[in-house]
C-alpha cells in the first residue's frame, strides 16, 4: 500500500497538482477498512496507470506524427528547384550530372529521410561517410522548437536529414546505422504533389489526436485532483496500520496459539493509561476476549526515559547527542535550559544580531503548527525547527548581554550619557580623532548604569580592555560551569548511595578544579580589588598602582612551571606574602588528585563487589 501511494504521489506531483494540508488527523482503520482501503489504492493505480499509458501512446503517435509533418516540411528545400539561396538543388542537380557523365556506373540516386537526436548528428555523419567512403550525400536542418519525450516528458531537440545514395547495398547499411542511432525514419514521397497531399492528411490527424490528448489530459487531471484530496490522509492512516503491525511483530504467540502476549517497559505512572487503552482497544474492535494487564518483577535494568514536552524535546536532545543517561540518573537537560542559551551568548553577545535570531526563532515558535502539520523534505531546515525554542532562548539571552557589551551591530548605544570627563582642551580634541582613557585622570568617579561605557567607542586602548574583559568573564563563566557540572554528580551519588564515589571520584576532581581553575579566578578578583589607576603618588611609584598590576595569565603559567615571575622595580613580585608557598601547594595537590582520579575507583572496585541497587521501574506484560 506504501507503494502504491508513492506511485500515487509521484503521479500528482508530475502533473503540478497541489496536495492540500490535513485539518484533522485520521484515526488507524479496523481491519475491515483496511481491506477496503486496499481495494481503493488498487482501482485508484490501475485507473492511473490506465490513463498514464493511455497518455504515453497517444504522445508518441502524436510525436510520430509531428516528426513526419517535419520531414515533410524540412525536406521541401531539398526538392524545391527555386530554392537556389542555400545551394542545395545546384548541389543536387551536379551531383545527378556526375552520375549520369559517369558511363562505368549505371543506375539512379535514392534517399532516406528521418529524424535524429541532435547530439547525435556528428557521430551519425561520421559513421555515414566511413561506410559508404564518402558516396552518400546527406543534408540535415535542425528543428527549432524542442519535442517532448512521451515516457519522460523531457524536451529533446532533433534534426531532420535526408540521406542520398546509390544502390540497395548502400541502402540497406544506411537503414542499420539509423536503427543503431536510433533515428526515426519515415516515408517521404519524391514528388511534390505527393508530398502536399501526404503533409495535408497528417495535418488534419495531427489536429484530431491533439483534440483527443487535450480531453485525456483533462480526465487525468480531474482523477489527480480528486485523488490528491484524500492523499494525505491515506498516507497517515496507512503509516498507522503499519505501526501497529510494526508493533505486533514484538508480540509473541501463546502456547494454545489464539493470542498474543507482549513484553514491554512503562512507567508506573503511565500503568492506568496502558490499562485504559487496552480496554478501549477491545471493545473499539468488538473483541469478546478482554485484554488484561500483568507486572512482571525483574532485575533487568530498564531504559533510560525521559518525559519532555515541545520545549524540553530541543534540550534532551542536545544532551542525548553526547550521551544518554543511565536509568534514574540525574537529567544534565533542565539545567542546560539554563546554561546553553547563557554561554551561548556569553560569546554572540551582539543586541543587533540577537534581534535577527530573536526574530527567526520566534517565527519559528508562532508558526509551529503550520510546519507541524507539513512534510518537510529539508534535513537543515528540520534541524531548525527541531531546536526552535533553543534559538529563541539564545537570542533573547544575547541580547541580554549585547546590551551589557553595548554592543548593536559593533555599534554602541549611548543611552545612560558617559561616566567619564577627558582632562583636554578644545584644540586638543579636534587634533586626536582617538585618546586613550586613564581611569586616574578622566574617569568622574561613577561607574555606567549597566555594562560599557559608550566612551570606549573613541579610545585608543579599547580592544586591549574589552578583549580582556570579555575574556576574563568567560573564564570566570567557564570555570564556575565545569564546578557546577561536577557538583551535578553528587546527586547520583546520594541517590544511588555510591558513597565511596564522594570520596574516591567526586572530591579530587572538585579539588583539581579549585586547586588550579578556581584559584586563577580567584587572583583575577584579587587583582581587580587590590589594584587601583593611579600610578604615582607624591613622585614615587605606588605599589599597587597599574605598573604593577601582575599579568594573571603569566602567574598561572609560572605556577604549573614552578617558576618566579621576574622582578620589576619598585613592585612586587607577589600580591600578598606566601602566595609563592600557597600557589606550590595548589600544584603538590592538584597532581596528588590525578592518580587518585585514575586508580583509586578501580581499586575499590576490585576490593569490594557492591549490589546493584533496586529499581523502581517496572516491567509488564499484557495479553
Amino acid at each position: 500500500m506504501e507503494r502504491k501511494l508513492r506511485y500515487i504521489e509521484t503521479e500528482v506531483k508530475k502533473d503540478k497538482v497541489s496536495i492540500p494540508d490535513v485539518q484533522e488527523l485520521p484515526k488507524a482503520p479496523n481491519p475491515r477498512e483496511i481491506i477496503d482501503l486496499e481495494a481503493h489504492l488498487e482501482k485508484t493505480e490501475g485507473d492511473i496507470k490506465e490513463l498514464s499509458e493511455s497518455a504515453v501512446n497517444l504522445k508518441s503517435n502524436y510525436l510520430e506524427l509531428t516528426e513526419l509533418k517535419l520531414v515533410l516540411e524540412k525536406t521541401q528545400t531539398f526538392f524545391n528547384g527555386q530554392n537556389e539561396a542555400n545551394g542545395l538543388d545546384s548541389a543536387y542537380k551536379a551531383l545527378i550530372a556526375e552520375d549520369l557523365s559517369n558511363l562505368t556506373i549505371e543506375g539512379h540516386l535514392g534517399f532516406v529521410a528521418g529524424v535524429i537526436n541532435r547530439e547525435r548528428v556528428p557521430g551519425f555523419e561520421r559513421m555515414l561517410w566511413r561506410i559508404s567512403r564518402g558516396n552518400i550525400f546527406l543534408r540535415q536542418v535542425e528543428i527549432d522548437e524542442p519535442l517532448e519525450d512521451p515516457a519522460t516528458g523531457h524536451e529533446i531537440y532533433k534534426t531532420v536529414f535526408v540521406a542520398f545514395f546509390q544502390g540497395d547495398e548502400l541502402q540497406n547499411r544506411i537503414k542499420k546505422i539509423c536503427a543503431g542511432y536510433h533515428a526515426s525514419l519515415y516515408v517521404c514521397p519524391s514528388s511534390l504533389p505527393q508530398r502536399n497531399e501526404m503533409l495535408k492528411g497528417v495535418s488534419t490527424r495531427l489536429e484530431d489526436l491533439n483534440l483527443v490528448l487535450n480531453q485525456t489530459q483533462d480526465h487525468r487531471q480531474r482523477v489527480l485532483v480528486s485523488v490528491a484530496k484524500e492523499l494525505q490522509n491515506w498516507s497517515i492512516m496507512v503509516s498507522k496500520m503499519k505501526a501497529i503491525y510494526h508493533t505486533l511483530n514484538f508480540f509473541n504467540m501463546d502456547v494454545t496459539k489464539k493470542c498474543l502476549i507482549g513484553e514491554c517497559w512503562v512507567p508506573t505512572k503511565n500503568i492506568p493509561a496502558v490499562q485504559k487503552a487496552l480496554s478501549d482497544g477491545a471493545s473499539a474492535c468488538g473483541s469478546s476476549i478482554p485484554s488484561f494487564l500483568n507486572v512482571i518483577n525483574t532485575s533487568e535494568d530498564p531504559p533510560t526515559f525521559n518525559r519532555t514536552n515541545k520545549f524540553t524535546r530541543g534540550f534532551q536532545n542536545l544532551i542525548d547527542s553526547y550521551g544518554v543517561a543511565s536509568y534514574r540518573e540525574a537529567n544534565p537537560a533542565l539545567y542546560t535550559i539554563i546554561t546553553f542559551p547563557f554561554l551561548f551568548a556569553v560569546m554572540f553577545g551582539d543586541v543587533g544580531h540577537a534581534i535577527v535570531l530573536v526574530c527567526f526563532g520566534g517565527y519559528l515558535v508562532i508558526a509551529e503548527k503550520k510546519f507541524m502539520g507539513k512534510k518537510s523534505s529539508s534535513e537543515i531546515f528540520n534541524i531548525f525547527f527541531a531546536g526552535r525554542y533553543i534559538i529563541l532562548l539564545m537570542g533573547i539571552f544575547s541580547m541580554y548581554t549585547g546590551f551589557v557589551y553595548n554592543d548593536i551591530f559593533s555599534k554602541s548605544m549611548n543611552i545612560f550619557g558617559t561616566r567619564w570627563s577627558v582632562n583636554m582642551n578644545k584644540s586638543q580634541a579636534l587634533k586626536n580623532e582617538l585618546v586613550d582613557l586613564n581611569p586616574s585622570f578622566d574617569y568622574a568617579g561613577t561607574p555606567y548604569f549597566i555594562g560599557v561605557d559608550p566612551v570606549w567607542q573613541l579610545a585608543k586602548n579599547k580592544i586591549v580592555f574589552l578583549n580582556s574583559f570579555k575574556m576574563k568573564l568567560s573564564i570566570i563563566f567557564g570555570v564556575s560551569h565545569m564546578i557546577f557540572g561536577v557538583c551535578v554528580s553528587i546527586i547520583n551519588f546520594v541517590h544511588f548511595r555510591k558513597y565511596s564515589s564522594i570520596i574516591l571520584e567526586y572530591v579530587p576532581q572538585i579539588l583539581l578544579l579549585c586547586f588550579l581553575f578556581l584559584w586563577m579566578v580567584v587572583m583575577m578578583f584579587m587583582k581587580w580589588i587590590m589594584y587601583s589607576a593611579v600610578t604615582r603618588e607624591m613622585g614615587n611609584e605606588v605599589k599597587f598602582g597599574t605598573s604593577c598590576a601582575p599579568l594573571v595569565l603569566i602567574y598561572f603559567i609560572d605556577m604549573m612551571l614552578f617558576k618566579q615571575p621576574d622582578e620589576v622595580k619598585h613592585c612586587e613580585k607577589y600580591m600578598f606574602e606566601g602566595q609563592q608557598e600557597l600557589q606550590y601547594a595548589l600544584v603538590f595537590g592538584a597532581l596528588a588528585c590525578i592518580p587518585v582520579m585514575l586508580l583509586a575507583k578501580p581499586i575499590f572496585i576490585q576490593c569490594t563487589r557492591r549490589m546493584k541497587p533496586n529499581v523502581n521501574f517496572e516491567k509488564i506484560s499484557f495479553l
